[in-house]
């Protein structure tokens, strides 16, 4: 005999349902919440709501901050890159580079701060390559003149070792 059916006691005046059809009963209830699922009401779902709201809000006012750091950056890369004699080697870089930050300056003064630190970026960026080709160029200019020492040395010691 399962649970789920009612138990029967017989007695003087036929069959009675006992505790069986009460066990029936809530045995029903409860696959009847189980198989549709609640529906949340709108306290439930407030909390929720709430902090979808905050996060949406909160996330509309944050934006970045000004490119000063960016703009300082730039100015410090152009002064190194021209203190390593960049205006000789990488004219044209270095050209690029003030180019780049001149614009950022004039964005920045119309209030354009996406474009201010965008081109902030490129002049930095710029400024760096004129001071690696700049660098790269005195390296070069150096082995140039070391090899033509170890010529000279080698024709000297050349010249005594014919003697």
């Amino acid at each position: 005999m399962s649970i789920l059916q009612p138990l029967v006691r017989y007695g003087s005046g036929g069959p009675t349902l006992q505790a069986g059809h009460r066990l029936q009963t809530m045995a029903r209830r409860f696959r009847n919440r189980m198989a549709s699922p609640m529906i949340p009401s709108f306290a439930q779902i407030r909390y929720l709501l709430v902090a979808s709201v905050l996060a949406s809000g909160l996330s509309g006012c944050a934006s970045l901050p000004p490119p000063t750091a960016e703009l300082a950056d730039a100015q410090q890369s152009i002064s190194v890159a021209s203190d390593a004699d960049a205006d000789q080697y990488a004219a044209q870089d270095i050209a690029t580079a003030r180019e780049a930050l001149s614009r950022a300056q004039a964005a920045m003064s119309e209030g354009r701060e996406d474009d201010a630190r965008r081109f902030a970026l490129a002049a930095d960026a710029d400024a760096d390559l004129a001071l690696a080709r700049s660098q790269e160029a005195k390296m070069n200019a150096q082995v140039a003149q070391r090899r033509a020492e170890i010529t000279q040395l080698q024709q000297r010691l050349q010249g005594e070792g014919g003697r």
